[in-house]
């Protein structure tokens, strides 16, 4: 654990061994005795807690709960509650582990039963002392807890986003090259196309014998221009190409209508609706409307195994409408069929760079559509801008649920404490029923004014968990104690002291 040094730490320390201490001090000025000199032992020891609680917080923790036991074995020490809270507090907020803290827990559990049991004799004081350990101890250290992983999933929630974005920055940019490789590509086919019929067209014009020797000249250098310029269109493309992409296609010529039948020979459930004048689509255009169709189709075959898909090509007067929508998957994605993550990328830049926008979004009814609108006329392509950001939201969302699951834990493990002191409580009952029972010929042979020490010497080690309904109070200037007749009994044995000796004894209960 990395221990922060200077001033301001060391005020916080100052002010915060002056707090602790402030509560000892008022009890040792106020009492005399044993307990005037544990509360001022207490505050040099809470003084070094204090000053060890950055590196070793649970050694700190320690302190008040050890001075807290040796004054009483119930925790019900006033002067070490505020020690406690906030020693408990910072153990959470700056101890790594959770273990070790909860070992520590469960030893002073077992440390509060062998001082209740074998220096109070009060098993029922046991309950008593995990109820001040839970609240006054456990709580502190489980909001100090939250308030470090609330910390801690913050900032890796925002260094996750950060990397997320630059990786998706990435993604994206080296995505939006190769579909301006294969839009290059693309061109390529088509100009060559056009570039050697000009030179096959030329080829013949330069064996025409109706043509001089100088137009025949002039024809044979522009066949030979066109096919430099198509050689030279070839070694550009070739660079811009990825070294293990494909050499460019022909360009796909084939209809909607081809592509969705190609869709259904291999099991696509698809159907086509057009409306409007959808064909003699400009180029860009109809390559767009190509791509999308076919790698919305191929999106759909992959995520949404075994459901319909519905295609749409319409035309608005300029405007030029495509929708790929499926039902919601019904067996979820293909077994062993991976997904790069960036196909709506390239369509994003396809269709973009032929001047229409795209969208991708889930539908109402749990299904997923694709929307491409696209201008029909073949208006000019949209310049290349500045790629839209990346959102962290998905980042963020993550830490909130781990936060928010971590608040839930927080709230659930103390009741879950509490419902098993109160379970425990029940066998402790019965327990306490049979080593509280005093024997009649005991209690008959017990006289008024013996010494206490010789009355007790007689008695069970263990007494009832209180006086039975309907006792009497206490009288004035005496100690009573209570002792069960029988096992599972209301009625109980009162027994009162005063002086160091025996005053009175009564049967006390609803049978009295």
């Amino acid at each position: 654990m990395r221990v922060r040094h200077g001033w301001l730490p060391r005020l916080f320390d100052i002010g915060l061994w002056l707090v602790v201490c402030a509560p000892p001090v008022s009890a040792a000025i106020g009492s005399d005795g044993p307990d005037a000199v544990v509360a001022a032992v207490g505050v040099p020891l809470l003084g070094g807690a204090v000053a060890v609680s950055r590196r070793w917080p649970l050694v700190a923790l320690a302190v008040p709960v050890a001075l807290s036991l040796l004054t009483d074995p119930k925790m019900l020490t006033p002067a070490y509650w505020a020690a406690l809270a906030l020693l408990g507090y910072l153990a959470g907020s700056r101890g790594a582990a959770v273990r070790p803290a909860l070992w520590f827990f469960g030893a002073v559990a077992v440390a509060g039963l062998v001082l209740c049991t074998a220096v109070s004799s009060d098993l029922w004081g046991w309950p008593t002392m995990l109820l001040t350990l839970l609240v006054g101890v456990v709580l502190p250290w489980l909001l100090g807890r939250y308030r470090r992983q609330y910390a801690d999933l913050m900032a890796t929630g925002w260094r996750l986003a950060e990397r997320m974005e630059h990786e998706q920055q990435a993604v994206a940019d080296r995505t939006r090259i190769r579909e301006r490789a294969r839009i290059a590509g693309d061109m390529h086919d088509s100009l060559g196309h056009d570039l050697t019929l000009i030179a096959v067209q030329a080829g013949v014009l330069e064996v025409d014998p109706t043509l001089d020797a100088r137009q025949q000249a002039a024809v044979g250098e522009l066949r030979e221009a066109a096919g430099a310029a198509t050689e030279r269109l070839r070694e550009i493309i070739g660079v811009l190409r990825a070294d293990d992409e494909a050499p460019p296609r022909a360009p796909a010529e084939e209809s909607a209508e081809a592509v969705v039948e190609r869709a259904r020979a291999s099991g696509v459930e698809v159907t086509l609706e057009r409306a409007g004048r959808t064909e003699n689509l400009p180029p860009m255009v109809a390559l767009a409307v190509h791509r999308v169709l076919q790698e919305s189709l191929t999106n759909a075959a992959k995520h949404a195994p075994g459901t319909a898909v519905r295609v749409r090509l319409a035309r608005e007067g300029d405007t030029l409408r495509l929708t790929v929508a499926n039902d919601p998957a019904r067996a979820g994605r293909l077994p062993g069929v991976a997904s790069g993550g960036s196909g709506l990328v390239g369509l994003d830049e396809r269709v973009r760079l032929a001047g229409g926008t795209l969208r991708a979004d889930p539908t109402e009814d749990g299904g997923f559509a694709v929307n491409a609108e696209l201008p029909a006329s073949g208006a000019a392509p949209r310049a290349v801008g500045t790629p839209r950001p990346t959102t962290s939201a998905r980042a963020r969302e993550l830490a909130g649920r781990q936060i928010r699951r971590r608040l839930v834990q927080a709230v659930l493990a103390p009741l879950a404490v509490l419902a098993g002191i109160l379970l425990l409580m029940i066998p402790l009952s019965l327990i306490s029923s049979v080593w509280s029972v005093l024997d009649r010929d005991v209690y008959d042979g017990l006289r008024t004014g013996e010494p206490r020490g010789e009355v007790e010497s007689r008695l069970p080690r263990f007494t009832r968990d209180g006086p039975p309904d309907g006792t009497p109070a206490t009288p004035r200037g005496q100690e009573c104690t209570y002792y069960s007749t029988r096992f599972m009994s209301s009625d109980g044995y009162r027994l009162c002291f005063a002086d160091g000796r025996l005053v009175s004894k009564s049967v006390v209960g609803h049978g009295e």
